[in-house]
This record gives C-alpha cells, structure tokens and sequence, in this order.
C-alpha cells in the first residue's frame, strides 16, 4: 500500500512516531560498504549455527539498512537537486523537461555499497516520478538514456531491479532528526504527511520484526543443537514479535488518509509489468530496444513475512506461490539468500511432529495463528485503502484529488489481483496448524 497528495489533509504529526536510533559498529560499516560480498553457500543441515551478520542483516534494525546516506557526493549533484524537489516537479509537470536536461553521470564513482543504496533509491524515485508525471492515461514509453543507464548499472551492482522497490521506499529512506531522534523519510514524493505516515509506519513495521528474526535465527539453531528448551523460547518469541507486527501495522489509520493514497500515492508505486496502462512495458534507452517489463512495489518485497513463512514451513498455493518467488528477485540479494539459507535448514514442522512435544506444538501453533492474524488485518487494512477508497472516488463529484485510476482499479501495485492473493496467502496460513494429536 502507499499513499499521497499534494494537498494538505489532517493527519496527526508523524514527529509523534519515534524509534530508537541504531548504533552500529564501524566494523561492520567497514564490513558492508565497499561491496556485496559472496555468500557462503553451505547447507545449513551441516552448518554450525546460523547468524545474522553472514547475510548483512543487524542485530538492531533487522532488514533497514542501518543508518542510511543522506548525500552523494558532489559529482552526483544533478540527481540530488532533482530528488530534493521530486515533489514539486512532479506536481508542476516538470520533471520530465528537468530529467531530459541532465547530463549522463558516471556511476563508476560511486564507491561504497551505501553510496549504491542511496543512487538506487534517488533513481527510483526519479524513475517513477518521470514515468507517472502525467498520470495512467500518459505514462512515459522510454526512459531517457542519462537516467536508464545508470540506474541499470547501480541496479545490476547491486543485484536489483531498475524499478522503485521496498528496499528503496522503505529499507533505504529513513533517518532520524531532532533531540528526541523522531522518525523522518529522506526523499518524498507527492503524497504529503499520509506518504510520510505510510513510509515511517512501514520503517516501524520492519523494525517491530527484529524480535521476530533474532528468534527465528535462536530456533533453527535450537534445531541443529537439539535444545528443546531454546526451541519454545525462540517460537514464544516469535509469536510476541508477530503480534507486535500487527499493532505497529495499526498505526497506518493514525497517519494514512484512505482518498490520498489511492488517488495519489498508489500510482507512483506501480510497475509496468501486469499493468494495462502499460501492456508492453518501458524502455530503457541505451539498454534495450525491447521495453523491459517489472513489477511494482509490493509487501511481499519485505524479506520478514517470506522468511517466517519458510521458517514456519508454510506452503502457498502454485499461483501465490510464485509470485512471492518472483518477488525476492526485488530484494537485496543477502536477504534473498536469507530465506533460502532458512528453506535449506531442518524443517521447522518435521522436527515438532517427531519431538511429540505438546509445548512444542502449541507454541508452532501459535506462531502460525499470529501471522494468519496478522494476513487477515493486511486483508482488511487493504479493503479500506483500495476496495472502499476506490468506490469512493467513483462517487465522489468534486474534489481537489485527481480521478480515481483506472488501470489497476482491482489491482495491487505489484499487479496481483490482490484480495483475492491475499485470502490465499492467509488461508494457507492457517491450513498450517497442526493437529494436536499429531
């Protein structure tokens, strides 16, 4: 989901929403900021343990990048002037004429895998806002050849898509600011306060999982190691983390204005891959002659749920199921690498069967019936920010909001009919219970 306007709505001061700042070690700054490195590629069945720092993601943040750039440095001075005013380009149809006039940047000087981090993010932003300047009804055919080639090549360093994705909006696009180190977003476009609210909301989401991960990382080693005891504190965990999810979830109604978001924001969040405003996709000039097609942004691009998923040992249908497959390819490539270590360990399911442990089992149950609570309040968050915002918009007879869109009308942004994804996704959820005989 996403939202925003360029009109002032009513929504409560999001300097009330604060999260503790990260502190990291320059260790693992050092670690992480020359270059993806490769991953081990052991099987976790003879791996000793599994750890957090062997796929780049830390003990404090979980998957946000810890203490994101806010700057480029000077060469890249033509993206950040664009990126600073994205909003106001955008909402004075101006930033396609403002992308033609800059010239083609080196990415070679970009050293640092932060400094790539926070390029992907600027291009994105640039990407959508050049595509989507017009609305649905003219988007953009070709992207021009000084914003398509570097922010191919920034991409494929990188290992992600050339598209605005959750590790972009989200992972990569906050910061902190004042005494009381309140939550800020570093780039925005049109949306105002409820496209702030939905991206630090998100930012709160992820951070609420870091339980859960650490937990989930405690119980495959309690499997490897036989700790039955360190297994049910690691699920009990879990559970608490997932919960905490589906509160901090919550405060989307707080911050998110329903008409913003479908009238404004949401269009700028999507692809041109399963699209009908644009069937064949963009060109990226200097790249392909073809129009490349990609999916836009989606939760199911957050590492947290897939890898509880995995852990959990929950199996979706073939059609949801491959598209949550589809959708690591827009992840970064550790936390991609993440989910498959934690597919490749003990299975999570055969192990509670087998202890005949009924603590055991209550506990796993209570993990899977969290996280189908947690599907069931995204279905009907979802329901409200899309279904009901979008039969409002048919209604409504004046208004300073743009039309309501018509292209993904019953669509979510990543282009999955999207209530009908969702109940599958939770349903199967639930099919994951055991019983408790056995």
């Amino acid at each position: 989901m996403c939202i925003e306007s360029c009109f002032l709505l009513y929504s409560p001061p999001v300097t009330e929403i604060s999260i503790y700042i990260c502190f990291f070690s320059s260790s693992f700054s050092a670690d992480t900021s020359n270059q993806i490195m490769e991953l081990p590629s052991q099987n976790l069945k003879t791996t000793p343990s599994l750890s957090l720092g062997r796929f780049h993601i830390s003990e404090d943040c979980g998957f946000l990048l810890p203490n994101p750039l806010k700057k480029l440095p000077d060469h890249y001075r033509p993206w950040m002037e664009i990126a600073n005013q994205l909003s106001y380009l955008i909402e004075s149809h101006q930033l396609r004429a403002q992308v033609n006039k800059i010239p083609l940047l080196n990415c070679q000087l970009l050293k640092s895998y932060r400094e790539q981090r926070l390029a992907h993010l600027v291009l994105s932003l640039i990407t959508m806002g050049y595509v989507w300047q017009e609305g649905e009804t003219q988007p953009a055919e070709v992207l021009p050849r000084n914003l398509a080639l570097p922010f191919v090549e920034v991409s494929r360093n990188l290992g992600l898509p050339p598209i605005l994705v959750h590790s972009d909006l989200v992972l990569t696009n906050w910061t902190t600011r004042n005494p009381e180190r309140n939550l800020d977003t570093i780039f925005s476009f049109p949306g105002g306060e409820s496209l702030r609210g939905f991206i630090l909301v998100t930012v709160l989401v992820e951070k609420s999982a870091v339980p859960g991960i650490k937990a989930l990382v405690q119980a495959v080693n309690a499997i490897l190691q036989t700790s039955q005891n360190s297994l049910l504190q690691a699920l009990q965990r879990l559970r608490l983390s997932i919960q905490d999810i589906t509160r901090t979830l919550g405060q989307m109604h707080d911050y998110v204005d329903p008409d913003i978001f479908y009238a404004v924001i949401r269009i700028f969040l999507s692809g041109w891959k399963d699209n009908p405003a644009m069937p064949v996709g963009l060109i990226y000039e200097g790249v392909s002659t073809e129009p490349l097609k990609y999916s836009g942004g989606s939760a199911a691009q957050s590492t947290v749920l897939q890898a509880f998923d995995e852990f959990l040992g929950i199996r979706h249908s073939k059609e949801s199921g491959d598209f949550l497959l589809n959708m690591r390819d827009y992840m970064p490539p550790s936390h991609k690498a993440f989910i498959e270590a934690i597919q490749s360990a003990p299975s999570l399911r055969d192990h509670v069967l087998s202890s005949r442990n009924g603590q055991l089992l209550t506990a796993y149950n209570q993990c899977v019936e969290a996280l189908a609570e947690l599907r069931s309040y995204h279905i009907a968050m979802v329901t409200k920010y899309l279904i009901t915002a979008a039969a409002k918009a048919k209604g409504r007879k004046s208004s300073q909001l743009p039309g309501p869109p018509q292209a993904l009308e019953d669509r979510g942004t990543g282009g999955t009919a999207v209530l009908s994804f969702l109940k599958s996704v939770r349903n199967k959820t639930l099919e994951a219970i055991l019983s408790q005989s056995g």
